[in-house]
């Protein structure tokens, strides 16, 4: 049972990183912006929907929808001034953006709900799961892995379309022709690179949301750089440009991340080498991908007129 029980966590887990690499799949795919700062969407849509249904009361939709408007509005705030800069400006400008966020709830010193838990370095436990008390605690994470692939799939048909439409032709447009041809063709580019931040932001507060619901604790340390990092390799190894090779990336590297913990009953490593190991290995991985397959497993369809 311990096994199934694990499955399940595993599943849940694609889902939420098959939304959050969506969306950087987004950004970056079909737009060519380097966000090195996803981590900072996934931090504020979990703590948004956690004051919201912690502190306030509110249920889950609420916070859901909360989670997505905070991220969806950050991504747009730190895309106007930053719309013009060159990608590799665009990069380091994000990810000072996450850190930014990151420290903010590091240093915050508010009590969430009156409990026991403080906002900071003390994290934030006791968040309320969905319609817990209609299941019971071997069928909960069932409900809750349908919560997740239902979220999963809206997310995957959204983007699907935006990137299928006029809208996402310019986006490709934009990266293909670094700003050039889109200007061309008369389209502002620093509005559409400031929705696609907006958009991709709301998707990757859905993610945290749906993340902080399942654990019910959140800290600040959970949400280093270190998860842009695991999103940016789903996003090359699945395929960039490509929303099943997304999807595809984050079960690869869902299932390389966390089935190594099982290694240490196999072999005698410690726990924490074997944490730095896995990194490692994903990393190779990403050098093995990069080197044989450049455009990712599943390679863009690219329209030829």
């Amino acid at each position: 049972m311990g096994l199934f029980n694990f499955f399940i966590y595993l599943a849940i887990m694609m889902g939420i990183y098959g939304i959050l690499s969506l969306s950087l799949n987004f950004q970056y795919g079909f737009t060519g912006l380097a966000n090195f700062g996803q981590v900072a969407f996934f931090c504020l849509g979990a703590y948004a929907t956690t004051i919201i249904t912690l502190t306030f009361g509110m249920p889950f939709i609420l916070g859901l929808l909360g989670s997505m408007a905070v991220a969806g509005l950050f991504g747009y705030v730190i895309a106007i001034p930053t719309a013009d800069l060159r990608e590799d400006y665009w990069a380091i400008v994000t990810l000072a953006a996450a850190e930014i966020v990151r420290m903010f709830f590091l240093n915050e010193d508010w009590v969430v709900g009156g409990g026991a838990y403080r906002g900071g370095a003390f994290g934030v436990g006791g968040i309320p799961q969905p319609l817990k008390s209609f299941f019971s605690p071997q069928a909960y994470p069932f409900f809750y892995l349908g919560i997740v692939f239902l979220c999963l799939i809206i997310t995957y048909l959204i983007i699907n379309k935006l990137t299928g439409a006029p809208f996402g032709r310019v986006l490709k447009s934009i990266r293909e022709g670094e700003d050039r041809l889109a200007q061309a063709m008369g389209k502002d580019v620093k509005k559409f690179r400031v929705k696609t931040m907006a958009v991709g932001g709301m998707f990757g507060g859905l993610a945290g949301c749906l993340w902080a619901h399942y654990y019910g604790f959140i800290s600040p340390d959970q949400f280093l750089p270190l998860e842009t990092f695991i999103v940016w390799a789903m996003v090359i190894v699945g395929g960039k440009g490509n929303n099943k090779g997304a999807v595809f990336g984050a079960v690869i590297i869902i299932i390389f991340y966390h089935s190594t913990r099982f290694l240490k009953d196999y072999v005698p490593i410690e726990e924490v080498t074997l944490a730095s190991l896995r990194m490692v290995a994903i990393g190779v991985l990403i050098v093995i991908v990069m080197l044989f397959m450049k455009e990712g497993i599943i390679k863009e369809k690219k329209t030829i007129y």
